[in-house]
């Protein structure tokens, strides 16, 4: 055993010592691009050209925070080691500004590196501010290599969809795959003991099962429809189609393919879905008839991209605001919810708390909107924070939620606190539920010859050891604990939303609703996005329309922190522009390929799985996510 120890932590020494040099040298090629751009670029404010279009190119996911410390996504997002994310609203800010800005001539839609998953809720708060240039008379041109579903859905609500001649829309639609574990579990001999409150409660689902349950599946196709039919209409609505088009493009894709030799692009215009088939020097071209050369003088038209005219126009933003003294704070929840502290990305229900309180104490703020995008996770952290959040309302200042994507379980459990709730149409929300998960590994240790032997003072002890089977007086614990955790949830719920504790169960136990759904059922109060939650906040407050403020309330930052984003963003740039990114990306020892997506899929499951922290094991998660 010495020797098979000493030789693991040789091989672990060996291992660390390799990532820490590879991480080392990463951070000196960076300190050398801050340098550079130090002593050059750095202090030479972004302008915006007196003519010129708007370009939206997004890369990665759009999400409503940033994941991670700035400095590590900078360093992540050269070593290719997290896909890349967009900042809303970033995007739809720019194109606020730009429908009242004389400057700005017509929006380009360049969607190529927009992935799938960023949520059709978010994807409609950016068709809405399409709409808005649109109707202030401004062009919006969308161009593309191919689009795909979420691509095609942002181009739809252009002027004019224009696509490479090679190119293919493909739209999938939506879908909802589960990776389950119970035949590896088992393999591995892990016991994976799981409490649970609501037949709808699927979370716990993939370690039990092999297949998806028929509950969890009666459940979900209701919101997956829903989904993909709030898609279809807007598009629909968008390019005029005729009902039940696109569907039809999606299911017999491969015949009209085939009708057209294989011509996917002569498919999109033959069905409308493309207006224009252009090389890219054509597209150059077009652009540039439309707002002029670039001052590059390299053939390009004359654009400034959304998250440069963002920053170029921040000044000008806030002097156009004014500044009343009276704010609306917004606090954005992100991602899982856990107990403790945690980054950007992962709601930490003592982060969030300590950023409520800000709130709370600051007497510039009149009113809160709790913006949610969020699975939920540990209910003991979704009460830290539901608890902060009945504070900041018992000193007075009013409270509202704004669901994004995604608002459920125990992200609807932090919504509840609100005094109005305002949801998207396609939001995904409910999911009202409880589970908890315990895995023991007695039968694994047995088959390596391992053995536990011994005793406790009590009946409890050791009932709940990883390396013994779990006790019945901690089961029947355990139990208890997930029906009365739900009790909870539902009292909530019912007090809430003024609904008697029956009403409240009906439309609970674990089920997911959209929004528009929610709505009917009484679980939200409006359909809109941030924009109207904040009106109706600034509202409740006695705020007269534009009389106030929108600060986001961000984890605080020091002034190292806050000048390493300043760099941090244009040394990513830089490092893109001289051919770095790759070359590290290659440091890092990447693989590309499906086998990599695979990975990436399992190990989203094992983070999601790691997670899981609350100090009772209680879990109030939805695993509704959809590609």
């Amino acid at each position: 055993m010495f020797i098979l120890r000493f030789f693991g932590n040789l091989l672990r020494a060996i291992w660390y010592g390799l990532d820490t040099i590879r991480r080392v040298l990463h951070l000196i090629l960076l300190l050398v691009i801050f340098g550079i751009l130090l002593a050059g670029s750095l202090g030479q404010p972004v302008s915006v050209p007196s003519s010129a279009a708007l370009v939206i190119n997004p890369t990665g996911v759009l999400v409503d925070q940033l994941e991670g410390s700035p400095l590590d996504r900078a360093l992540a997002e050269i070593n290719g080691d997290v896909p890349p994310q967009t900042l809303l609203r970033d995007v739809t800010d720019s194109l606020d500004r730009a429908a009242s800005d004389d400057r700005i001539q017509a929006v380009v839609l360049n969607l190529d590196a927009l992935d799938a998953g960023s949520g059709l809720a978010k994807l409609q708060a950016v068709a809405a501010g399409l709409q808005k240039v649109r109707s202030a008379g401004k062009k919006v041109i969308a161009v593309g290599d191919g689009y795909t579903r979420d691509q095609y859905y942002l181009a739809s609500q252009a002027d004019e969809v224009i696509m490479n001649q090679l190119g293919l829309v493909y739209l999938e639609g939506y879908e909802y795959y589960r990776t389950f574990f119970r035949s590896a579990l088992e393999n591995l001999q892990v016991d994976l003991n799981v409490f649970r409150v609501g037949e709808f409660k699927s979370f716990v689902e993939p370690y039990i099962r092999d297949a998806m349950s028929a509950e969890d599946k009666q459940s979900s196709k209701v919101w997956l429809d829903g989904l993909w039919s709030a898609w279809e209409r807007d598009v629909t609505a968008a390019r005029k189609l005729a009902p039940g088009a696109l569907q039809s493009y999606a299911d017999d894709l491969a015949s009209r393919l085939e009708a057209e030799q294989g011509n996917a692009a002569r498919a999109a215009v033959s069905a409308r879905l493309v207006d224009k088939l252009m090389s890219r020097p054509e597209v150059d071209v077009y652009l540039v008839d439309l707002v002029g050369d670039s001052e590059a003088d390299d053939g390009s038209f004359n654009g400034i991209d959304f998250s440069s005219y963002v920053r170029a126009t921040a000044i000008e933003q806030s002097l156009k605001d004014g500044g009343s003294g009276d704010r609306v704070a917004v606090i954005v929840a992100a991602g899982e919810i856990v107990d403790g502290e945690a980054a950007p990305g992962v709601v930490g229900g003592d982060t969030l708390a300590a950023e409520i309180r800000r709130a709370r104490f600051d007497d510039s703020v009149v009113a809160v909107v709790l913006q949610i995008d969020s699975p939920g996770g540990s209910m003991f952290a979704s009460e830290v924070i539901f608890a902060e959040l009945e504070a900041l309302k018992a000193d007075g200042k009013p409270l509202v939620a704004s669901m994004s994507s995604v608002a459920a379980s125990g992200g609807y459990y932090i919504a509840m606190a609100a005094d109005e709730i305002w949801a998207s149409n396609t939001t995904i929300t409910g999911s009202i539920g409880v589970g908890a998960l315990v895995p023991t590994v007695p039968r694994t240790l047995d088959k390596l010859g391992v053995h536990v032997d011994g005793f406790g003072t009590t009946r409890l002890a050791g009932q709940l050891r990883l390396d013994r089977p779990l006790g019945e007086d901690a089961r029947r614990v355990l139990t208890a604990s997930v029906e009365d955790a739900y009790r909870v949830f539902v009292s909530k719920v019912a007090a809430a939303r003024s609904l008697t504790y029956e009403q409240a169960d009906s439309i609970a136990r674990g089920r997911v609703w959209i929004g528009a759904d929610a709505l009917e059922r009484g679980l939200v109060d409006h359909i809109g996005g941030i924009d109207a939650a904040v009106a109706a906040a600034a509202a409740l407050a006695g705020l007269d329309k534009d009389a106030y403020d929108r600060r986001y309330i961000e984890p605080e930052q020091t002034l190292l922190q806050r000048l390493a984003v300043e760099i941090g963003a244009q040394g990513v740039g830089l490092a893109r522009h001289l051919g770095l990114g790759a070359m590290l990306s290659g440091l890092g020892g990447h693989s590309g390929g499906m086998a990599r997506e695979v990975l990436a899929r399992l190990d989203k499951e094992l983070q999601l799985l790691s997670r899981f922290n609350d100090p009772r094991g209680l879990y109030t998660h939805c695993d509704c996510a959809v590609e």
